[in-house]
Formats: C-alpha cells, structure tokens, sequence
C-alpha cells in the first residue's frame, strides 16, 4: 500500500468527503466542477506563482554563492563550499511527499495551518531552492572564463562579475531553468493534493481518486496541462527576448 492510500482517506474524511455511490452527477451538472474547478486553478497558479519566485529570489544568489566558493571561483573556499554544498544535497535528495510532512509542525507555526495553497507553499520553496541553485551553478560554471577574465582586467570588482557578466551572460539559460522549476513545482504541488495542499491535486485526490470521477480527474489533467503548456511558452519567449547574443 502506498503512501498515496494512506493518507488521501484520511484528508477526504477529515474534508467530510464520502466514498462515490452509483449515479454520481458529472461533467455539467458536477458540483465538484462546476463550482470548485475554477477557483482549485486559482489556487494552482499561485501556488506556483509564490514558491517559484521566492526559489528564484533564494536560489540565484545560492547558486552564484556555490560558484564563487568553489574550485576555480572568484573566491575559493573549499571547506565553506563544501559544508553549503552538503546542505542543499540533503535537501534535494528528500522525496516532496516526505519532506512536507515531516515539515508539517514548522509549516503550522509559520502559516498557521497544515492544508491549504498556502501551507503547501513553505514546504514547496524548501525542496526547490536546493534544486534551482544547482541549475544556475550549472548554467554559471559552464560560462567562458575568459569573459570574467576580461572584466577583471577592466577592474570589476566581485559584485560586478557576478550580476553584470555571470547572471547577464547566463540569463537566457537562468531563464529556461526558471520555466523548469515553475513545471517541477506543478509537479509537486500537485502531489501536495495528497495531504491537503489544494489545488487542481487535491481535487484530483479527493474526487478522482476517493470517489472514482473519471470526469473530475480528466478535467484536473487537461487543466494541468494547460497550465504547463502555457509556461513553456511564456519561459521560451521570455529566454529569447533577452538573450542578446
């Protein structure tokens, strides 16, 4: 039995959700869908709106820390790289479903609730940072040293290399990276449906999966899509418009 079976019963429950019996309404005349479809996109977008602009806000300047720290940075320090590097390895290396669990007291006291977009939010920011951060350490690593050889020589100083030549050369790629975060973090928030976290998942959960809605779970799917679709196409013009090579 999963994870999966475990705990969406007791979040349908807790919600006053019962098992489906024969003769269910659905598509137009659904409640769920005419009434919770909407606002439950609504409550997608911005829990993917938040986390990802807060882990681009965090995870920028982490994956321009773990570049300039390391091996061959603009100022190396092996121990302190290597003890930040550690931290954001743990973090990645947490499965979502676990992770917003185990947070789960720190998420009340922060939000004040377990449930809701907004309590999904902290846990999402939490495991997305770690990996956006790799994403732009990898995308700044992979730049021409001798790009930042030639502003030293002009007599840049630190900052200036990492925000005028780093994040500037690199920001078509820190761009893309950011329109896969924005597609993982729908990923996750979608299994956040799971333990109550909103959203088209948790609509999925609670009448998809609990009370067996083929036309409930098809709707949330379509939407999802939808949604990412719409993403990589904004993060794609996006990448081209400021990409001044």
């Amino acid at each position: 039995m999963s994870i999966l079976d475990l705990v969406a019963p007791v979040v349908a429950a807790a919600q006053g959700i019962l098992p489906a019996g024969p003769g269910d309404p659905t598509w137009g005349d659904n409640p769920a869908l005419t009434e919770q479809f909407f606002p439950a996109v609504g409550e997608t977008l911005l829990m993917t709106f938040w986390p990802t602009f807060f882990t681009v806000l965090l995870g920028v300047p982490l994956g321009l820390f773990l570049v300039q720290t390391g091996p061959g940075g603009l100022t190396p320090r092996r121990t302190l790289n290597q003890a930040v590097s550690a931290v954001v390895n743990v973090l990645r290396s947490f499965p979502f479903i676990i992770l917003i669990i185990a947070l789960g007291p720190v998420t009340k006291v922060i939000v004040g609730s377990r449930l809701g977009w907004q309590a999904a939010s902290f846990p999402l920011i939490i495991s997305a940072v770690p990996f956006f951060a790799r994403l732009v350490e990898s995308n700044i690593a992979s730049l021409d040293h001798g790009k930042i050889e030639a502003a030293q020589m002009m007599g840049a100083s630190n900052r200036q290399i990492r925000w005028g030549v780093q994040v500037r050369e690199t920001l078509p790629q820190i761009v893309r990276a950011t329109t896969v975060l924005a597609i993982t973090v729908i990923g996750y928030n979608a299994m956040a449906g799971a333990v109550g976290g909103g959203g088209l998942g948790q609509m999925a959960i609670n009448y998809g999966y609990n009370r067996f809605q083929t036309d409930v779970m098809i709707a949330t799917i379509i939407g999802i899509i939808v949604i990412v679709t719409v993403i990589q196409l904004v993060g794609d013009m996006i990448s081209r418009l400021v990409d001044h090579r």
